[in-house]
């Protein structure tokens, strides 16, 4: 997880994030002062419970407003594998950091080989991480809801790489009352050990719902549908991880929390625990939450 430094409404990518509603007055250095409050609750109630959060200080310069989302420039796999992938926004870009790979190395991390996209940056490509792909890593399938920060052909490359089967569809919303495409799969769908959450009704296209939908019961996962309403609330942004002894937690904003019906967590604590913190800065003005604030590490120990 990334500790933020210069936080703020990023003017880069708000064309098509459309949950960046913040006030736009708010001076910069109080947005940022929020967010650093807002991170650290949640970072302190994540490690309360044992999970293991490696926290890595922004800095100044290069000036990257979205840093505290790691998750779209990075992935680490239990092969030794890391994945650096093509960013949307310019000035996104310069969040990659090979220093954090030492940093890990120096922590007793293996890091084998480095699979880096981001050259596609130059031809006009993207594809941003875990949060244009939402990894079922137990059963090695890929999900992604194309965007113009999830491109096909890069996808199915990054599938080809790091074997995954690809599962291919749009997720839309609606803003001001047209259907626009949602920027992050992730924002949609989120898949756990033995369970999904996803807002189904995103899927305009009923085959491609329907081939969505299969593949997670084909996988016994119980299926957990949330509504747009919740989506907006960032229902679908969550993140299982592990704790102590065994232990595994749902990990989510406090507005998502809210946002759930008794029925809904009732179904979700079967599976696991739920941590909820309040995000709300970090989401309003950076249009991200829970699950995009940590690039999980799967690498193996040396």
């Amino acid at each position: 997880m990334i500790r933020p430094v210069s936080f703020r409404m990023n003017e880069q990518t708000m064309v098509n994030n459309f949950y960046q509603t913040g006030d736009a007055n708010l001076l910069p250095s109080t947005v940022n002062a929020k967010a650093q409050q807002e991170f650290d609750l949640f970072v302190n109630k994540l490690t309360d419970l044992g999970v293991n959060v490696i926290v890595v200080e922004d800095s100044v310069t290069p000036n990257t407003p979205d840093s505290i989302f790691p998750n779209n420039w990075v992935s680490f796999h239990d092969n030794g594998d890391v994945g650096f992938y093509p960013m949307f926004a310019e000035n996104r870009r310069l969040e990659r950091r090979e220093d954090i790979l030492d940093l890990l190395e120096d922590k007793g991390f293996q890091i084998d080989n480095i699979i880096d996209y981001s050259s596609a940056e130059e031809d006009g490509f993207y594809l941003e991480g875990t949060g244009s792909i939402v990894l079922d890593r137990v059963n090695e399938k890929a999900y992604c809801a194309l965007s113009p920060r999830a491109d096909e052909e890069l996808f199915i490359e990054f599938c080809e790489d790091f074997d995954y089967a690809p599962v291919i569809f749009e997720a839309y919303q609606t803003v001001d009352g047209d259907r626009k495409l949602i920027y992050h799969t992730n924002v949609m769908m989120c898949i756990g050990d033995t369970f999904a959450v996803i807002c189904a009704d995103a899927i305009d296209d009923k085959q491609e719902r329907k081939m969505v939908l299969e593949n997670l019961k084909k996988d016994n996962k119980e299926i957990i549908l949330i509504s747009e309403k919740q989506l907006n609330s960032f229902a679908g942004n969550m993140l299982q991880v592990s704790g102590d002894n065994d232990s595994s937690y749902l990990v989510m904003s406090t507005s998502a929390y809210e946002s759930l019906t008794v029925q809904q967590l009732e179904k979700l604590e079967k599976h696991t625990s739920i941590i909820h913190a309040d995000l709300t800065t970090i989401e309003t003005h950076g249009g991200g939450s829970a699950r995009c604030m940590m690039a999980e590490v799967f690498l193996e120990k040396k």
